[in-house]
C-alpha cells in the first residue's frame, strides 16, 4: 500500500470560509476542555493524599477514572446531544482533534517534549477528516464535509490508481489548503545500492558540500528578512489589541513567515533533486540536530532547516529511485580521506584539511564529504580503498565498487 500527500489551494467562498472558520473554532474549545479535564485529574493526584492543598488544587473523587481518549470520545458524543455547536461540527473531525491531544501526551511520556498548553484563539489551524466519500474529486474540484464541492488550483494531477481517502484543510496566512492523503494498492520495492556515490557534509560556511569538491552556498532566509520581521513586529505592538488594525498587522507578520517557510523548503527540494542527478548512492552524517539548534549558533542552525532538509532528500531519493542512508559522524572532520589517518580535533576557524601522514590538503567540509561517502560505501559492503592507493574520488565506484 502506497500513500502520497498532495497539497492544493482551496477557492472557498464567503460562506464555505465561514463555516470552516467556525469548526476551527469549535475544534479549538474541544481541545482545551479536553486539555483542562486531564489537567485537573493529574494536579488532583499530584500531592499526598493526607497533606492536599483545597485552596490550590482542584479535588476529583479517588474512584475517578484517568481521563482518555476513548472516554472523552463517550463524553463528547453525549455533549453533541445538547449543544448546537458541537452538533452542527462535523463529529469525526471533532474525534481528531481528541487523537490529536493524545498523541501529544504520548510525546510527553515518550519522547520528552512538553506538556500539552491551552490553544488561544485563533491557534487552531487545520481540520482533518479521515474518511471522504466516493469518488471526491473530479477534476479540479474537491468535495469536503460541510461544504460540499470546492474549486481547488491543481497545481499537478491525480496520479492514475491513486484515491484519495483523507483530507485536512489547513488554514495559513495565504488562505485556505487541503491536504488530501492519496492511496493506491501497489507494492514499493527497496532500491539496492547501485551507481555513482555521493556523500554530503552539511554545514553553516557553507550550506552543503559534497565528494565530488562541490560546495552550495547557505541562503539565509530568515536572517537576511530579519529586519523586515522586527519592523512588522514593532508595528503590530503599537496597535490595540484585537482591533482591525492590530489584525491586519498581524496578517503581514505571518505572511513573511509563510514567504520565509516557502522559499527554504523550495530550495531544499531543488536541492535534494540536485543530488539526485549527480549518482544512484547519496549518503550523510546521522547528525542530532536538536543539540546542534541549542548552541551558540542555534539561529542560523535552524535558520538552515538542516532536518527538515534530511528527510526531504530522503523523500526524494526514494521518489526516483536512488539509495539513501545515513552514517556515524564521529570523527568525519578529524579523518584524512586520503590515507585514514587521524589528523585531531580542529578548531572552527581552520577550514583546510591538511594531513600530517601522506600530506593530502582539501578543504575541511569536502574532506569530511569524502570520509562520508567511504563510509557510506562500507556500509552497504562495497570494496573501498583510500585515495592514496591510485584511485581518485570520480573512479572509486567504477573499479572498485561493483555495480548491482
Amino acid at each position: 500500500m502506497l500513500n502520497l500527500t498532495y497539497t492544493y489551494r482551496l477557492k472557498l467562498n464567503q460562506q464555505q470560509s465561514q463555516t470552516y472558520e467556525a469548526w476551527l473554532e469549535t475544534s479549538r474549545k474541544v481541545w482545551n476542555f479536553a486539555l483542562a479535564e486531564r489537567k485537573d485529574w493529574y494536579n488532583s493526584r499530584s500531592c499526598r493524599i493526607d497533606a492536599c492543598s483545597i485552596k490550590s488544587e482542584y479535588i476529583i473523587p479517588a474512584d475517578a477514572p484517568r481521563p482518555t481518549f476513548a472516554s472523552q470520545c463517550k463524553a463528547l458524543t453525549q455533549a453533541r446531544k445538547t449543544n448546537p455547536n458541537l452538533n452542527a461540527a462535523h463529529s469525526q473531525m471533532l474525534q481528531q482533534v481528541l487523537r490529536r491531544l493524545e498523541k501529544a501526551f504520548i510525546g510527553m511520556w515518550e519522547s520528552g517534549r512538553g506538556f500539552p498548553r491551552f490553544k488561544k484563539q485563533g491557534r487552531m489551524r487545520s481540520l482533518l477528516f479521515p474518511q471522504l466519500g466516493v469518488n471526491p474529486t473530479q477534476g479540479s474540484r474537491v468535495k469536503l464535509p460541510g461544504i460540499g464541492w470546492v474549486k481547488m488550483q491543481l497545481s499537478r494531477p491525480i496520479p492514475d490508481g491513486f484515491v484519495a481517502k483523507q483530507a485536512q484543510v489547513v488554514k495559513k496566512a495565504s488562505g485556505w489548503y487541503v491536504m488530501l492523503t492519496l492511496q493506491a494498492d501497489v507494492d514499493v520495492k527497496s532500491f539496492a545500492p547501485h551507481g555513482q556515490p555521493v556523500g554530503i557534509d552539511l554545514g553553516l560556511k557553507s550550506f552543503l558540500a559534497t565528494s565530488a569538491g562541490e560546495q552550495i552556498a547557505r541562503p539565509r532566509f530568515f536572517v537576511d528578512l530579519q529586519r523586515q520581521l522586527r519592523l512588522l513586529q514593532q508595528r503590530v505592538s503599537h496597535k490595540k489589541l484585537g482591533s482591525n488594525n492590530w489584525r491586519k498587522a498581524q496578517q503581514k507578520v505571518s505572511r513573511l513567515h509563510e514567504h520565509i517557510h516557502n522559499t527554504r523548503k523550495d530550495f531544499h527540494f531543488k536541492l535534494a533533486h540536485y543530488l539526485c542527478d549527480q549518482g544512484g548512492m547519496v549518503f550523510a552524517e546521522d547528525l542530532n540536530f536538536k543539540a546542534h539548534a541549542q548552541g551558540m549558533f542555534s539561529k542560523h542552525t535552524l535558520d538552515a532547516g538542516f532536518s527538515e532538509f534530511l528527510s526531504i532528500l530522503e523523500w526524494v531519493c526514494w521518489k526516483r529511485g536512488v539509495y539513501f542512508a545515513k552514517v556515524n559522524p564521529d570523527g568525519t572532520s578529524q579523518t584524512c580521506p586520503n590515507c585514514n589517518h587521524h589528523t585531531g580535533k580542529k578548531d572552527l576557524s581552520e577550514r583546510v584539511h591538511r594531513c600530517n601522514e601522506c600530506g593530502f590538503e582539501t578543504d575541511r567540509d569536502i574532506a569530511a564529504a569524502m570520509v562520508v561517502m567511504q563510509r557510506g560505501l562500507a556500509a552497504v559492503g562495497h570494496t573501498v580503498k583510500m585515495l592514496g592507493e591510485g584511485l581518485s574520488s570520480s573512479s572509486l565506484l567504477t573499479q572498485e565498487s561493483p555495480v548491482l
